[in-house]
């Protein structure tokens, strides 16, 4: 062989080993298959395209070992089938150039579609088996494939087509590369196929850990911020019972720094708090490693507070006592808190009257009221008129104004026993019970026009507005609560057809 062919194999044979080690220690520890100069086939084409290989395997690598979502990985795995369908069509088009018919063409072709088959089949791995065992075959199928594929096959059909180049027959060519692949470069493949399998095996498990302590790390991040943010007071003792952290609520309500609590003892800090009702809740919670219940306590004020106390014992690795977690919650608070959030769903917010869902449960009642005293029961379904102008015109604070006052008095007009319910804008439903005769519905329900269409004073100045009204009675509409609400707003419609500002009962001709 010339010096020249020589200079040409060395380009593209597998060189000095001597060499992978130095390579691999430089590599970025997030690769699984770092790229070294020493893959090179020669062919420029080939080579700059093995190395993009490279990278979205390596991309690939990563995304898995941290745990990416679907969608993602999806990303991924489309990205490093299309590149490798893209190189295969040019590398067999280089192949071709040189190989025609020959059989080691067709090989290398059939290699090339079994790993895009193969390829499909290791995606859906992913959702068949365990997470962490598909990342493992699916790293060790790409890292043995790509490293014996650019080092064994890419690698002697280069040799060939750069001693063609050189002026060798393709017979020629390929003989003298079969003898140089199956020397030394053949000791080599294994040698680098078996150093990559420790190097993936040892980076998956390296990537795998940062990912597991990343999750642990931002589980005690939301515990801690959940425990901090609580409205309720919590403090953690030692097995002595001495302060080791309290959150925020607990420092409010004893007024003191988060300092001046660590290491004092939680019952001198509090005391009585361990004490409920003669209970020693200590001992309690230490036998069955939870106690909870109500205890009472003397605020700084004199005044007793009735409290919720739960107190649970945590234990290590060996089931010994090392830390209790105490939680105090504010009786009278959650008390408000639960009369808060009734409020909020069953009265309306602006007007302060009863909401849609709370005037279906006092339909309901009122209906089987009237069933069994026989009085009759009136659905009013009433709108104003005149309002979208005060809207349009002075704006929806003057709007807001007027539609509190109208509230006012609709409620001081009614009888006590009568329900006066808002359903948005300037809809509102009235429920009067107890009725011994129409008229006196009607008479009431006049009454309501006229004091509504008084004028107000709004912060913009004086506005006037008027109500027409709907009704439908009960049991002469022998109905569901549905219906009423129907036949009322459609005795409304009439109503406000026949000239606004009246009282129009449904039926009625």
């Amino acid at each position: 062989m010339s010096t020249v062919q020589d200079k040409k194999c060395a380009q593209g044979s597998l060189v000095d080993l001597h060499t992978m080690p130095t390579a691999v220690a430089l590599a970025p520890h997030s690769q699984i298959f770092p790229w070294n100069d020493n893959f090179a086939t020669g062919i420029g084409t080939i080579d700059e395209q093995h190395h993009k290989l490279v990278d979205l395997l390596n991309k690939l690598a990563l995304h898995l070992a941290q745990g990416s979502d679907e969608l993602t990985l999806a990303g991924v795995f489309d990205d490093l089938t299309d590149y490798t369908v893209y190189h295969f069509s040019t590398e067999e088009g280089i192949w071709a150039k040189y190989f025609s018919d020959d059989a080691l063409l067709a090989s290398h072709h059939e290699t090339h579609q079994g790993f895009v088959e193969e390829i499909g089949r290791l995606r859906g791995l992913l959702d068949s088996q365990e997470r962490d065992h598909a990342v493992e075959e699916i790293i060790s199928f790409l890292t043995h494939w790509l490293a014996f594929h650019i080092l064994e096959t890419d690698a002697q059909m280069a040799q060939v087509v750069l001693r063609m180049q050189s002026g060798m027959s393709l017979s020629d060519a390929k003989q003298a590369a079969g003898q140089h692949m199956q020397g030394a470069a053949h000791v080599l493949i294994e040698a680098v196929l078996q150093m990559y399998d420790s190097l993936s095996t040892r980076t998956l498990a390296m990537l795998r850990e940062i990912r597991q302590r990343r999750q642990a790390e931002a589980k005690l991040r939301l515990a801690n911020d959940i425990i901090e943010n609580s409205a309720d007071a919590i403090f953690i003792t030692d097995i002595q019972g001495q302060i080791t952290d309290v959150n925020r609520a607990f420092l409010q309500s004893v007024k003191r720094s988060r300092e001046a609590l660590l290491g004092q003892p939680i019952a001198a800090v509090k005391p009585g708090l361990l004490a409920g009702q003669g209970i020693d809740i200590w001992e309690a919670a230490t036998r069955a490693g939870h106690w909870a219940g109500e205890i009472t306590l003397r605020r700084p004020d004199g005044e007793l507070e009735s409290l919720w106390l739960t107190l649970s014992t945590v234990k290590d690795e060996l089931q010994q006592d090392v830390h209790y977690v105490g939680m105090v919650s504010s009786i009278s608070q959650l008390v408000e808190r639960h009369h808060a959030l009734e409020a909020a769903a069953n009265f309306d917010v602006l007007t302060g009257l009863p909401n849609r869902r709370l005037l279906t449960d006092r339909l309901t009642q009122a209906i089987e009221r009237s069933k069994r005293s026989g009085s009759l029961l009136a659905v009013c379904f009433t709108d104003l008129d005149g309002f979208k102008k005060v809207n349009d015109t002075l704006g929806h604070d003057a709007g807001d104004e007027v539609l509190k006052t109208v509230a006012l008095r609709l409620t001081q007009t009614l009888r006590g026993a009568d329900t006066v319910a808002r359903l948005g804008g300037d809809e509102f439903v009235l429920l009067l019970g107890d009725l011994s005769q129409a008229q006196e519905a009607t008479a009431l329900l006049e009454r309501l026009v006229r004091e509504v269409s008084q004028p107000m004073e709004v912060a913009a100045g004086q506005v006037q507005v008027g109500i027409s009204i709907g009704v439908t009675l009960y049991p002469n509409d022998a109905v569901g609560p549905d219906e009423l609400l129907k036949h009322a707003d459609m005795a409304l419609y009439l109503a406000k057809a026949k000239g606004k500002g009246r009282v129009w009962t449904y039926g009625t001709t």
